[in-house]
């Protein structure tokens, strides 16, 4: 599908057309923040890629091909800045609550017979969204648990939820120029083999539909009423705002059910990251923490063959992003219009 001029225009499919793999959000009501969940029970096979200078992250050294737990149990993805990490401790609850991790074997003096104990393996990013409302409230153990509880394999809900619910991106002209961001989610399936993502966009640069080189959303215009096109912006000459460090991050979840090893798993995190290049200017900025996982399932029996895959991940991030921006709804309080509140430049 071409994209359109219309920001309205949503593309098809999500990362839970992988069986296996289920996705819940957990959205604060105090002020916009939240986590999101990606549930893979049964283990998938995973990898990382961290690009922004600003990452808030856990669990990704364990990620590294020379490492030795080889499959995850589920990817979190939070609001609430490092606080936000917390949230992890609640998927772990209720992974541990349903029998799943990775075993290390029975407690000592337990006896012969005794279920091993299982230790449930949560990678996590979380991107910043203090500056919205009160910081104090942000997303805990909790929250965590919650997005688990409502976590289903039907398409998830897109744009101001869980993680996205306080995204915003063009934060390069000072906050009160920015628009709403939002979290999304699209697939690809070419033979035999899919391959989807599910992404929170808290950029501090603009977002652009690659195919038509508009500015769907991004910093305004000093009169508020459209994108300014930021990269344009600075090329003629104007500077940016004072920013602050790690006030955004666009942090997602690339997924295939094709079967991979961890060092190609790493990689396909790598590849990925060129979807975000394609609708993201600027990005992987020094306020940015950038991250990107990666999971293989190997659900559809078949190896996959990387620069095959490496294309559909890199296609199917930039669809889901613009699928967040698209989703969106602007906030009053503070006054952040979303990309359907505006006309395209």
């Amino acid at each position: 599908m071409s994209a359109l001029a219309d920001n309205r225009v949503m593309y098809p499919g999500s990362i839970t057309d992988i069986a296996g793999l289920a996705v819940g959000h957990a959205t604060e009501s105090g002020r916009p923040t939240g986590c999101s969940v990606v549930l893979c029970e049964v283990g998938a096979t995973c990898g990382v890629d961290v690009r922004g200078a600003a990452p808030g992250t856990r669990e990704t050294d364990l990620l590294r091909p020379d490492n030795l737990v080889e499959q995850v149990h589920a990817v979190l993805l939070a609001g609430g800045s490092a606080f936000g990490l917390d949230a992890a401790a609640g998927v772990m609850r209720w992974l541990e609550e349903r029998g799943c991790g990775y075993a290390v074997g029975p407690a000592v003096g337990a006896g012969p017979t005794a279920a091993p104990v299982r230790v449930p393996i949560v990678p996590a990013a979380v991107l910043f969204d203090l500056w919205l409302g009160d910081p104090h409230i942000r997303p805990g153990a909790d929250s965590g648990y919650a997005a688990c509880v409502a976590a289903r394999a039907d398409p998830p809900e897109q744009g101001n939820v869980g993680a996205g619910a306080g995204a915003t991106v063009g934060k390069l002209f000072g906050i009160e120029r920015a628009m709403k961001g939002g979290i999304g989610t699209a697939s690809l399936r070419i033979g035999a083999v899919t391959v989807g993502a599910l992404v929170a966009v808290n950029a501090i640069g603009d977002v652009v539909d690659p195919t038509t080189g508009r500015v769907l959303a991004g910093a305004r215009t000093a009169d508020g009423l459209s994108p300014l096109d930021s990269v344009a912006a600075i090329l003629r000459g104007e500077l940016p705002a004072r920013a602050l460090a790690g006030m955004a991050t666009t942090i997602g979840v690339v997924a295939t059910d094709a079967a991979l090893t961890k060092a190609q798993a790493n990689k396909l995190a790598t590849m990925a990251h060129d979807g975000l290049a394609r609708c993201i200017r600027p990005v992987h900025t020094m306020t940015d923490g950038d991250t990107l996982f990666a999971l293989a399932t190997g659900g559809s029996g078949r190896s996959g063959e990387m620069t095959v895959l490496g294309v559909m991940a890199a296609e199917v991030t930039a669809l889901a992003v613009l699928n967040a921006l698209r989703a969106a709804t602007g906030l009053r309080a503070p006054a952040l219009p979303a990309a359907r509140d505006l006309a395209p430049i």
